[in-house]
């Protein structure tokens, strides 16, 4: 890091490996024969007594010095590997003539080998006994402070590695976020699904009302879009016969950056042919309940100081019932200019009056969402949002549709798919038709069309934003704290 430059730690970490190849020392050797790590050696000997020495077998570990502190002829220090930290004993004495050379010049920071064997000491710490020691990787840079890790926000997410070294709970966060893709992964293996990849460059982008990012390919010499979601890749796998289909990875929305937006972010879709959105709600329950209860033991976890009950059955809503509820409005009675002044009463930003069904789903978000705190299914949306929903079995002005929520946040989104070819492409020309004012209106996808008019059988799916859910599952308070590199300005 260039802030380091010409800090004095780092002027004199670069003596050291001067020193070191001096002697004739590699300070970057190719590999070590790691035999152990910190935790499986600390739980095959939790058995010894204080005192107690674990000779016959000895280990070969390897991490990064954490601590180090002296006591004359002999030295303790920590060494941190992925799976946590260990106390190393080392009396110089015993280390060969290259090796205490090797030690006589380590810093923390450094990256080291040892071999030797487990003891516990007789303040009751198990450690490891080193008999050799190697120097793995001389670092130049100093850790940060080690007590209290890194306390600047902007440099936890714009320097991720030093944030993992110091902060043993962040690195547990991104472990857990590996946890919560398995089990959606696993959940669905299980249900017999296919994973499939779907083009992340796409000549139209669709399946969801948001900016793309563009791109141009120049050996075709055409204009290219980062998808924003699979949709409409997945439903021709349907038509195809792939009656079962999911894909894990990263969607690009041109998007505002906040506590629960990131511009790339990943989402698990996954779509079930002969089945509708009755069945794909209680399959998102059995998803999302299972992996909180085996990740956490429990269903009941804490967010942000406050309980949130995953436990299955959740809360069924309307969204006109939710208009009712939180907003005192009767959607049937209510007129658009009535309906538009509500919206701006609120904080609406709409330049002007909307169709009904936009200016319902804009006073949902301004006054039902925030009282949303358990698990929730928002159901039946209007048709004018939703153009690649099937209408509504009991009411033509409705779509089949939910959106899950837990702490007042959409954690998914899910249909019974629009299969009818003539009532697609009416609605998609609609769209099309909007794109002259709304830049997130849905692009025309002749392909697309062509497909479904092969025949697709009657569908359910589901999207899931898997950052909202490890912010749930890690009560982390931000999806900057979930994603390893959040998207920043560069400077």
């Amino acid at each position: 890091m260039s802030d380091y430059q010409d800090n004095p730690i780092t002027a004199e970490k670069r003596k050291k490996l001067h020193a070191l190849r001096e002697k004739g020392i590699n300070p970057y050797p190719y590999s070590f024969d790691r035999t152990i790590e910190a935790a499986p050696l600390k739980t095959q000997f939790e058995a010894l007594k204080p005192g107690e020495k674990g000779e016959g077998t000895t280990f070969r570990m390897a991490g990064r010095v954490m601590t180090l502190r002296s006591m004359g002829k002999a030295v303790f220090f920590n060494v941190q590997d992925m799976s946590g930290p260990i106390q190393v004993y080392v009396r110089l004495e015993e280390l060969s003539e290259q090796d205490k050379a090797a030690f006589d010049l380590v810093d923390l920071g450094d990256i080291v080998g040892v071999e030797g064997f487990p003891f516990r000491t007789q303040k009751g710490e198990l450690s490891l006994w080193a008999k050799s020691f190697t120097m793995l990787t001389k670092s130049l840079e100093p850790l940060p402070e080690k007590f209290h890790g890194i306390q600047d926000v902007e440099i936890k997410y714009r320097h991720r590695h030093l944030d993992l070294i110091t902060d043993a709970e962040s690195r547990k966060v991104f472990e857990t976020r590996s946890k919560v893709i398995k089990f959606i992964r696993r959940f669905l293996d299980d249900r017999g699904f296919l994973e499939v990849e779907t083009p992340i460059l796409q000549p139209i982008y669709g399946g969801a009302a948001a900016h793309p990012f563009t791109t141009h390919h120049r050996a075709l010499d055409m204009k290219l879009y980062m998808r924003i979601s699979p949709e409409l890749y997945l439903k021709r796998l349907i038509v195809g016969g792939f009656d079962k289909v999911y894909d894990i990875g990263k969607m690009f929305r041109n998007e505002g950056i906040d506590r629960t937006h990131n511009p790339e972010f990943t989402m698990v879709e996954w779509y079930e042919a002969y089945t509708d959105y009755n069945h794909q709600m209680k399959q998102f329950e059995e998803v999302v309940s299972g992996m909180m209860k085996e990740l956490t033991g429990s269903y009941k976890v804490s967010f942000q100081g406050k309980e949130i009950d995953f436990t299955p059955p959740w809360r069924r809503l309307t969204v006109m019932d939710g208009l009712r509820e939180y907003a005192k409005i009767d959607p049937d009675k209510v007129s658009p200019i009535e309906l538009y002044d509500l919206c701006k009463k609120h904080g609406s930003k709409l330049d002007g009056p909307a169709s009904k069904g936009e200016m319902f789903m804009e006073l949902f978000e301004l006054t039902v969402e925030e009282h949303l705190w358990q698990p929730t299914f928002v159901m039946d949306h209007p048709v004018e949002i939703s153009p690649l929903t099937k209408i509504h079995r009991k009411d033509s002005r409705l779509v089949e549709r939910f959106e899950p929520f837990a702490a007042c946040m959409e954690i998914g989104n899910s249909y019974s798919e629009l299969n009818d070819p003539e009532d697609q492409r009416a609605r998609l020309k609609e769209q099309e038709a909007k794109r002259g004012t709304d830049e997130e209106a849905h692009p025309m996808d002749e392909d697309f069309l062509t497909a479904i008019d092969m025949g697709m059988p009657p569908t359910g799916g589901v999207g899931i934003g898997v950052e909202r859910l490890v912010m749930l599952v890690t009560d982390r308070p931000s999806i900057r704290d979930i994603i390893l590199f959040p998207t920043m300005k560069f400077r």
